[in-house]
């Protein structure tokens, strides 16, 4: 509940409005007008200026609750996806009948349709419910899973594959868009890793179920296709969860009192993110497209998402080639998985502690690159504890995709230009993955030097792009804070001035160069 303080603020809201309004109308600017038509759906619950005061012991309450609501379902849902993607990489080492060449066009076919469905997946989502829309496309891709154990051939497996990345290409979009909605920027990182990590912790899981199912010796069916019902029964029940459960956004969570979803909103506030608008503006589809750092976020995620293209399909295979069994590649994948998380949620939690984006990517690709050269250097070497040890570094680099989400959700303002980088984020991860896909040929086997090698280059290229995107948002800062200066003396406002102006553009669904008081996080 609330305090006395904050239910008399809210109680108030109305009798303060209109006094401020017409306080404000003597020295309103051009800057302020913006039309409330054209505002977010925030503008529902709450006013252009901040009416209501929130203790922090409050905040602090409410922040905990939405921790046991959104994370949780955001994980399972983050968890599931990674587990049906990557159920290709198991099912290859378990009986699956397509190889080669062939194997890998199946495996691309997955970000084929993540790609051609990206964009329209995205501005769907914007019209509708986003919870909704999330929670209907995990139970449908649930179904396609368990229809894998039915397909025998090329074609069958091609085209179950592509409507799967269909499905799957909404996912991160709208849990990035959830997480900016509810939780402040120096929160968004560290929340954003809590789902992210399940990339890594899937990697333990489905090593060992999988390793599990490997002693089955029956005869009515395939290892593999025991992973892929049992994997789309469980992608089928978190889809009903997240459609139950996991709020479209604070505006329409059930779950909270009319009081939490304001406070939700106020808390928010000060960032300049904004909610959502149902409306898709051309204005700022152009702004994203014109955006140099639109392009450099781009560049970092298909640099960092060919690596993950090749290794989440041939990670079993490289471990297998050093001279291991089947079943003790299964179980000696898991280590990798646990480096990996305790990276990623290592850099999540630096990035909202120090306000920082770029610099826990540059962290996580070190150790990647490292174990490249190991892989490559030691290839001949028959040093089989070595040569484990350096794919164990290289499952580092994963992390900084989840930097790159933290990092859309904290710079973006303006719903429709935050759905549009998304949207190429991860059109151009998709495009990443699929190039990935390739560059382990088969003809390259069994030390994959050339593969190997692309990635140690790729990821060391991607170090100098990281640091010229954080100077991009450092300078604008700069040239915003220039800005505000001007306009202070200009208009001799006070700092409560500012402020109450900052208040009044926080739902007006601006971008984030059309809002003077957004800031940028390096």
């Amino acid at each position: 509940m609330a305090s006395p303080q904050d239910r008399k603020s809210l109680e108030s809201a109305n009798e303060k409005a209109q006094p401020r309004d017409e306080e404000k109308a003597g020295y309103d600017v051009t800057v302020s007008e913006a039309d409330s038509a054209e505002g977010d759906e925030a503008l529902k619950l709450v006013g252009r200026e901040r009416v209501a005061q929130f203790s922090e012991e409050y905040n602090k309450k409410l922040r905990r609750k939405l921790d046991m609501m959104i994370p949780p379902l955001c994980a399972a849902v983050y968890f599931t996806q990674f587990l049906d993607k990557t159920s290709l990489n198991y099912a290859s080492i378990m009986g699956f009948p397509i190889k080669g060449q062939s194997y890998n066009l199946v495996s691309l076919a997955f970000y084929l349709g993540f790609l051609v469905w990206e964009f329209p997946t995205v501005y769907i989502s914007q019209k509708l419910r986003l919870a909704k829309y999330l929670g209907a496309n995990i139970i449908v891709w649930g179904i396609i899973l368990m229809c894998h154990a039915v397909a025998t051939s090329f074609g069958a497996f091609f085209a179950l594959r592509f409507l799967l990345g269909m499905c799957e290409s909404c996912v991160a979009p709208i849990l990035i868009l959830i997480i900016s909605m509810f939780y402040k920027k120096d929160e968004q990182g560290t929340r954003i890793s809590w789902f992210y990590v399940m990339v890594s912790l899937t990697q333990i899981f489905g090593g060992f179920v999988a390793y599990g199912v490997s002693f089955y010796d029956g005869h009515a069916l395939a290892s593999y296709k025991i992973i892929y019902i049992l994997l789309g029964g469980l992608a089928i029940l978190v889809g009903v969860c997240v459609v139950v459960w996991l709020p479209d956004s604070p505006v329409h969570a059930r779950l909270l009192t009319k009081e939490e979803r304001i406070a939700v909103l106020e808390r928010v506030r000060d960032d300049q993110g904004g909610m959502e608008n149902k409306h898709l503006k051309k204005d700022q589809v152009i702004e994203a497209l014109t955006d140099v750092r639109t392009w450099l976020i781009a560049l970092t995620t298909i640099m960092t998402s060919i690596p993950n293209g090749a290794l989440s399909n041939f990670s079993n295979i490289i471990i297998k080639s050093f001279g291991y069994t089947s079943k003790q590649t299964l179980i000696l994948s898991t280590p990798g998985g646990a480096v990996a998380s305790l990276t990623t949620l290592l850099c999540g939690w630096y990035s909202d502690k120090k306000n920082e984006r770029m610099i826990p990517i540059i962290m996580c690709l070190l150790p990647t690159i490292v174990g490249s050269a190991m892989l490559i250097g030691l290839n001949d070497s028959g040093n089989k504890g070595a040569l484990l040890f350096a794919t164990y570094l290289i499952g580092t680099f994963g992390s900084a995709l989840s930097s790159v989400y933290a990092y859309n959700a904290s710079n973006t303002s303006g719903h429709t230009k935050k759905n549009t980088i998304n949207a190429i984020t991860l059109a151009t991860f998709s495009v990443g993955n699929i190039i990935g896909t390739e560059i382990f040929q088969p003809k390259d086997a069994p030390g994959y030097i050339p593969g190997k090698t692309a990635i140690m280059v790729l990821l060391t290229v991607q170090l100098f792009i990281s640091l010229l995107l954080r100077w991009v948002n450092l300078r604008l800062n700069a040239q915003k804070r220039a800005k505000l200066e001007e306009e202070k003396a200009k208009h001799g406002w006070t700092d409560e001035d500012v402020q109450r102006e900052r208040e009044r553009h926080a739902f007006m669904d601006l971008t984030d160069k059309q809002n003077p008081y957004f800031v940028y996080t390096a």
